[in-house]
């Protein structure tokens, strides 16, 4: 009778801390918990310790996640100029924390829906534009995908953060041809390069040639005056010396001591061979021709 009267009541105690604990529930950080009564929505607790009605009066149907969520797909479609592209989206989305109902009760598979929305948006907006264009405008693309999308889905409770365009891939063999036109350009670049410094090249040559023969030009014709200069003050010397001797005679003398001085600067330089005139006539004409320049210079 004892043992009956101390089980009876520990029993029930124990009933009723397990009715107790089982009423008791937590809800994690940065999750909700959507509860029902009877099969009805009741209400949404926040994170922290909650109590609930026992014997399923009240039961937790979801636990909600408000973390920032991320869904990666492929689409494939065409551009303007009837290429086809891969396109590679990720899309990044969290449940709207005011409107966390309709997202759990509106909506059941949120990545399929956001992933058809997502391809209705591109397979509308891509065969607008080139490939070109494509791979110009991809972020525009991506920020006008992510305004429609964020407007459907708002409806259903969730909020589109972020909408990127990871990779933009054309058919194979487009993809090689780009390569090699782009190739076949810079090789033409190059080529147009190497033929203008060549061009340079060339044109500072001919210049530096043409300032050199002027140059020589100049040294020689200075030479030249030099020479007639300093004959014609030989000739002015052995007048005002009162030497009886004709112009001729002088300048022939002067051509002698300037022909033999030719001779010793032309030995001096290791040469061994000279051409003169063979005739008299030949050498007659060197000397009238000297005596015209110093008549010439003298004036």
């Amino acid at each position: 009778m004892f043992l009956l009267n101390f089980l009876v009541p520990t029993i029930l105690i124990f009933v009723v801390l397990s009715i107790l604990l089982s009423c008791l529930y937590v809800v994690r950080q940065q999750t909700v918990a959507i509860v029902e009564r009877f099969g009805k929505y009741q209400t949404t607790q926040q994170s922290g310790i909650h109590f609930r009605m026992p014997f399923g009066i009240d039961r937790i149907a979801a636990r909600v996640q408000l973390r920032l969520l991320q869904t990666e797909l492929v689409v494939e479609t065409k551009t303007k100029d009837n290429v086809f592209v891969t396109l590679n989206i990720a899309t990044q989305y969290r449940v709207n924390e005011a409107n966390v109902t309709d997202a759990y009760y509106k909506l059941m598979r949120p990545e399929d829906q956001i992933r058809s929305y997502i391809e209705d948006a591109l397979r509308s907006s891509v065969p607008k534009l080139t490939l070109d264009e494509l791979f110009e405008k991809k972020d525009e693309i991506a920020l006008e995908v992510q305004h429609q999308v964020a407007e459907e889905m708002t409806t259903y409770g969730y909020i589109i953060v972020k909408t990127l365009i990871t990779k933009v891939e054309p058919d194979a063999e487009v993809k090689q041809s780009m390569n090699e036109i782009n190739a076949a350009q810079r090789k033409r670049v190059a080529a147009q390069e190497l033929a203008n410094a060549d061009k340079i090249k060339i044109v500072t040559a001919a210049e530096a040639e043409a300032e050199k023969d002027r140059l020589h030009g100049v040294g020689i014709a200075q030479q030249r005056k030099a020479i007639v200069d300093g004959l014609a003050d030989s000739i002015k010397e052995l007048k005002d010396a009162n030497i009886s001797l004709d112009e001729e005679q002088i300048m022939s003398i002067l051509l002698t001591n300037q022909y033999l001085d030719t001779l010793n600067t032309f030995a001096s330089k290791g040469n061994q061979t000279i051409f003169l005139p063979n005739t008299p006539d030949g050498v007659a004409d060197i000397r009238t021709q000297v005596l015209s320049a110093l008549k010439a210079n003298q004036k």
